[in-house]
């Protein structure tokens, strides 16, 4: 069976991890192992750990309080090595093939760096059914820098990217799973979206990131950015510049240095008027644009 290296962040978590944890070691058809990152829980998670590490469960390991996106980069830079990696969430629950179903999309993938991620089933604190964000995203490289939705809980990647992803640690990484995927699409990987779901991802109180299956929440937020003067996608592409420039598939390169330089009069009309940024989300579109015109992209 394939080895898949499972990495988890927890943070003040005891409501459901174990019900997570058990949903993960019932994985079916790979090797599973579980390696977690507390950052700097204040409830009983450490004590959790502790308990199903001495079980023989899982191996975990503490670190001051950094938030998601930093917490999850310090588990892909201390993991061992291990043919594939998969992101979890500590209050979600996995169908027992999840991991099993991701693989067998890669097929005979394994000479080239190779990402997956799907949809995502949302559930209440219960794990009733809710309704849930459908995306179907054009996978195009110009489409990962405006249009954020990859789900780090569903993603699985082979060990030739994450060597690619430890070659730079940017300064600016608003949330890990973004900063992985555009890697992806910038180097030309093998990247796979899987349109069914094998992860109820529970929405409570608690959660550090959530979906929120609301238009005006969602424009409410991206205005609430623009207000803070957060220019997310030209901040992003210019990491993605100082890291992986010269690694880069020729025309992505050329996008990338056209965004860094949108305020310049030829590019900004260039990215308004063409289709190099183009996504699936017409309204994504259509504010990645204007941002572009008023200088806050």
């Amino acid at each position: 069976m394939k080895k898949v290296l499972v990495l988890m962040s927890t943070y003040n978590g005891q409501m459901y991890l174990k019900e997570q944890l058990v949903s993960i070691y019932a994985q079916k058809g790979v090797d599973c192992t579980l390696l977690v990152r507390d950052d700097g829980s204040s409830d009983c998670t450490k004590q959790i750990l502790a308990e199903e590490e001495k079980n023989g469960n899982l191996r975990w390991y503490e670190g001051r309080n950094v938030g998601p996106a930093r917490s999850f980069w310090d588990l892909l830079l201390n993991a061992p090595k291990c043919e594939w990696y998969a992101f979890s969430d500590q209050d979600d629950v996995w169908h027992e093939d999840k991991l099993k179903v991701a693989l067998e999309q890669f097929g005979n993938c394994v000479d080239r760096p190779a990402l997956y991620f799907g949809q995502t089933q949302l559930v209440d604190e219960n794990l009733c059914p809710m309704d849930s964000v459908k995306i179907h995203p054009l996978l195009t490289y110009g489409e990962a820098l405006i249009y954020q939705f990859v789900g780090g809980c569903t993603m699985v990647f082979n060990d030739k990217l994450r060597n690619e992803l430890l070659k730079y640690t940017p300064r600016y990484m608003r949330m890990h799973d973004v900063w992985i995927y555009d890697v992806a699409m910038a180097l030309g990987a093998w990247v796979c979206f899987d349109d069914k779901p094998y992860i109820l991802y529970r929405q409570h109180s608690r959660n550090a990131v959530g979906q929120v299956n609301s238009s005006l929440f969602r424009w409410r937020e991206r205005i609430g950015r623009l207000r803070k003067n957060e220019r997310i996608r030209s901040s992003i592409a210019r990491e993605l510049w100082n890291g992986y420039a010269e690694l880069m598939v020729e025309e992505h390169k050329e996008l990338t240095f056209k965004v860094i330089n949108y305020k310049k009069c030829f590019n900004k009309v260039s990215l308004i008027c063409g289709h190099e940024l183009d996504c699936a989300n017409h309204f994504v579109s259509i504010f990645g644009r204007l941002s572009i015109l008023f200088n806050l992209f």
